[in-house]
């Protein structure tokens, strides 16, 4: 027994020596010798290349012995066979830029060879042609589809299309789309010219028509129909074209990688028995897309909204009030239709007297429970003015700007006032835009271009004109 104690004392001297040990004050007396991190100037953020040109960075490093120094640069290219590709040695990187005018993000690792330590700066590459900046207008002239350049400097290239192709683009131009995959930062996919019986896809970098991915709307569907009625087409914020063809609704694939040659394609319309005339809407609110169109034969308004594509859901929504109108059973053809932001929407009817009418509603189609509000149907004060082709855009501040003839007016739909703007024109406005600020409002008169001031206080003064447009401007895109 004596024994076990006197082990089980010097077990426990041990260790309380051992915590004593531990307590002792460090007195922190260490040499460290941390390695000199090497300084980078006159390397950017971002480089814009242009195709087929030089590209030459040369940044300067100092702090460590240019002996030590060893520097190794990649470009990241997504659409790349061999990882070893694009990659290149030396302090600076000069290389012919062969790739496309695409946003890459490229890295310089800088090694010190003395020991090893490696530092990695990230930047950016944006290939850009002659075509990365300016505006595109679509125009007829003498009944042939005319498509034009306009450079930043506002010199005028028209038919570029014909220039570059060497063919005529189809007839009966209705809109030029310039599609954008807003998911992945706004990346340019492809221009659309769309006309009543076709279209053609171009390539955003030099305006050709598109060999591999689909050239031609025909070429754009999985199993084409045998006749193409386009009503008209708008832009998902995916870069996709959606819209009524055939009086169906179709919707661009979004399922694959938007550099896929099938991203983009339609396949079978939104199942359903309906016939939708031409105009509709699309409100996107977030993430969630939906659509407000018009069964032409049982005239009613109807809900669609995209899912894995787009789905017909017809009179599947419940009705706030019918003592407006019932939005189930109008008994009116649709002419032309508007939305203020998301929310209030403006529909011009026509009866079978020939009346135009003008019915407000709100229709909640991005999240259940759906519900359509009837606010008002009233005689439109202006009669003369609506019809299939007039030409009307709303803004945000709630104006709707409609063109009559060689006028355009700014309408107040709240009180029904009417404002001429004091931009007049020799020809018929056939062209109504509003520029990304919605303080500029660009109209199209024959062969011209104009730039009108709508900001608060104003009242639609030219602040600026472009001539040498082939015919009518029809649709105008840009890309700044």
């Amino acid at each position: 027994m004596r024994r076990i104690k006197t082990i089980y004392f010097a077990i426990c001297i041990t260790a309380m020596l051992g915590c004593f040990s531990s307590c002792y004050k460090d007195m922190g007396n260490y040499a460290i010798d941390m390695p000199i991190e090497p300084q980078v100037a006159g390397l950017d953020t971002l480089y814009h290349a242009v195709v087929g040109d030089s590209l030459i960075i040369e940044p300067t490093i100092t702090g460590i012995p240019q002996e030590h120094i060893q520097c190794a640069w990649r470009i990241y290219v997504p659409e790349e066979l061999s990882p070893e590709h694009n990659r290149y040695e030396g302090t600076s990187l000069r290389i012919p830029f062969g790739l496309q005018a695409k946003r890459y993000r490229a890295r310089l690792t800088i090694t010190n060879t003395e020991n090893g330590m490696k530092y990695f700066h990230t930047f950016f590459i944006q290939g850009i042609t002659e075509f990365s900046q300016g505006s595109l207008v679509l125009s007829q002239d003498e009944g042939l589809t005319k498509l034009s350049f306009i450079k930043p400097d506002s010199t005028v290239q028209p038919n570029i299309y014909e220039t570059i192709n060497n063919e005529q683009l189809p007839n009966d131009p209705l809109h030029i789309h310039y599609l954008r995959n807003m998911n992945t930062g706004g990346l340019p996919l492809a221009y659309w010219v769309i006309t009543k019986h076709g279209g053609v896809r171009l390539n955003v970098n030099d305006l050709q028509k598109e060999t591999i991915k689909p050239g031609t709307l025909q070429d754009n569907f999985f199993l084409p129909p045998a006749n193409i009625e386009v009503g008209s087409l708008k832009n998902h914020r995916q870069g996709v074209l959606m819209g009524v063809i055939n009086h169906k609704f179709y919707g661009g694939t979004t399922s694959t990688w938007d550099q896929n040659d099938n991203y983009g394609m339609f396949g079978a319309y939104a199942p359903g028995n309906y016939t939708l005339a031409p105009q509709f809407i699309l409100t996107t609110i977030g993430s969630n897309v939906s659509m407000i169109a018009y069964e032409k034969e049982r005239r009613q308004f109807v809900r669609l909204e995209v899912q894995l594509g787009p789905v017909y859901f017809g009179t599947q929504y419940s009705v706030d009030n019918t003592n407006a109108f019932d939005p189930q059973d109008v008994g009116l053809d649709l002419i032309q239709i508007v939305q203020i932001n998301s929310a209030d929407t403006y529909a011009y009817m026509r009866d079978a007297e020939g009346q135009v009418f003008e019915l407000r509603f709100t229709a909640a189609f991005n999240a259940n429970p759906f519900t359509f509000r009837p606010m008002h149907k009233r005689l439109f004060a202006r009669q003369e003015w609506m019809h299939a082709d007039t030409k009307l855009v709303a803004t945000q501040t709630g104006y709707i700007y409609i063109a009559a003839e060689n006028k355009i007016y700014r309408y107040n739909p709240l009180n029904e006032q009417i404002l001429e703007l004091e931009a007049t024109f020799n020809n018929p406005v056939t062209m109504l835009k509003l520029d990304d600020d919605q303080n500029t409002l660009i109209a199209g008169s024959r062969n011209s271009i104009y730039y009108l001031d709508i900001r608060t206080g104003r009242n639609g003064n030219i602040t600026g004109e472009i001539d040498g447009i082939p015919g009518q401007p029809v649709d105008m895109v840009w890309r700044k």
